[in-house]
């Protein structure tokens, strides 16, 4: 196994390789910050069992090792398949695609963007100074106690970013495509996204995760999103990448007063997929709406760690995640909610749960509350089972056979989560890839 002192080695020089490339591209203060993001990694090295939010997940050997950055194919394409997938099919006002990490505008669209959004590639919004992307890039995701944000923040060499300006409503979804092009050696890409919501805009954004090729490889993804007073952000990410593939990603959103943030996660495919939500409900009558789904087979392990902290007065969060879990694949969900002292009047329900379709699987569920003020309602559920043997019976003698039955049964389980999506815009593909998804993995 390569030793911590051995890992920051390598990735320094990854460091050193993109810094020479961006070094006429990114702002001498966002280069400090890579450089600190980097340090810090060298120092917390890897997770291991031993830290309590990675004790029931082992990295695999994939991860172990230092691993070189996906290159960015010398002709950006896609096969065509990639960008008619279900995922991105139905309306949007811009898509946007990047490969291997790096902006492809020959396969993006973003002409039907109106003049109070902008939307586009970080590297190129850095090179010209944008001030918004300049001022909030970093600033959000707390790298501390997370190496793999932290490995992010120093080794992101694009990504995508998108900006409404306040009252700025987007009548339909932005699409922000990551397609992995995997090269036949292991190898990272580490994509990063931006959200700045104006005071009172609306918008709401699919992230979508695709492979374009078999083999191993790691997505090392970061999340910012900025909501400004009584803005609106719907966020769905839809993570559908090669069975070889890991998947790692950390979602940080700061929202003030009067602001509401909805977020889906859907996860159908990997190797492993280790999901973190990040929420700082910062302004009084903010709000966080936090659902999650995974879909497991064979041998996939995923993971999802939510942190909801309720900052101010009359803060609202709702939370549900479930899993489905078939095949030896196991499951954690670990969800804290965290009331500060000022924020009296916070309502906050979390709830968990998990459906096994075979013995073979197993699924932990942990949820955590921790108050600190005393005018509060907050509460929480977990459960786990399986199929109600009188249901699928029922169902069978309705016509169905028993895989049909238990199919059926397996989709109403899942709707709840998808049916929470409100624009019909994002609901509509995914519910399209989670049927087939479902479908596959023999419910």
């Amino acid at each position: 196994m390569t030793s911590p002192g051995d890992l920051h080695r390598a990735y320094l020089q990854a460091f050193a390789a993109s810094a020479g490339r961006a070094a006429d591209r990114f702002p001498a203060a966002l280069d400090a910050l890579r450089r600190d993001a980097l340090d810090r990694f060298g120092a917390m090295g890897l997770p291991s069992s031993r830290d309590e939010q990675w004790r029931h997940t082992r990295l695999p050997a994939l991860l172990r090792r230092p691993l070189p950055l996906l290159a960015t194919p010398a002709t950006v394409s896609l096969p065509a398949a990639s960008l008619r997938a279900p995922a991105l099919a139905g309306p949007r006002s811009a898509l946007l695609v990047f490969v291997n990490g790096r902006f492809a505008p020959e396969l993006s669209e973003l002409s039907a963007l109106p003049a109070h959004a902008t939307a586009g590639s970080l590297a190129a919004a850095l090179a010209a100074g944008d001030e918004r992307v300049i001022r909030h890039l970093g600033r959000h995701a707390e790298y501390g106690d997370e190496p793999f944000t932290a490995l992010n923040t120093a080794l992101f060499d694009d990504g995508a970013f998108l900006c409404v300006a306040p009252q700025g409503v987007l009548e339909a979804p932005v699409h922000v495509l990551f397609a992995a092009r995997p090269d036949a050696e292991p190898a990272m890409t580490n994509p990063r996204l931006l959200l700045l919501a104006g005071g009172g805009a609306r918008l709401a954004v699919l992230e979508a995760y695709l492979s374009c090729g078999s083999g191993p490889y790691v997505t090392n993804a970061v999340v910012e999103a900025v909501l400004e007073e009584g803005a609106a952000l719907e966020h769905c990410r839809l993570e559908h990448e090669e069975a070889a593939a890991a998947h790692l990603s950390d979602l940080h959103a700061t929202v003030a007063a009067g602001a509401r943030f909805r977020s889906t996660c859907i996860t159908l495919a990997g190797q492993l997929t280790r999901n973190g939500v990040r929420v700082l409900l910062a302004g009084e009558g903010a709000s966080a709406t936090l659902n999650g789904l995974f879909l497991t087979g064979g041998q996939q392990h995923v993971d999802n760690h939510t942190w909801i902290e309720h900052r101010a007065p009359g803060t609202v969060s709702q939370e549900c995640y479930k899993g489905i879990l078939a095949g030896r694949s196991t499951g954690v969900f670990c969800g804290r909610i965290l009331v500060q002292p000022d924020a009296q009047r916070t309502d906050a329900y979390q709830a968990s749960r998990a459906l096994l379709l075979a013995d073979t699987a197993t699924v932990r569920l942990q949820p955590e509350l921790e108050i600190h003020a005393d005018d509060v309602k907050c509460a929480h559920g977990a459960a786990v089972g399986q199929l109600d043997a009188d249901a699928v019976f029922y169902l069978r003698t309705r016509g169905l056979d028993e895989w049909q039955a238990r199919l059926v049964l397996t989709q109403a389980f899942a709707a709840q989560v998808v049916q929470q999506v409100e624009v019909p815009g994002l609901r509509e593909p995914v519910e399209r890839q989670l049927a087939a998804r479902l479908a596959s993995i023999g419910a």
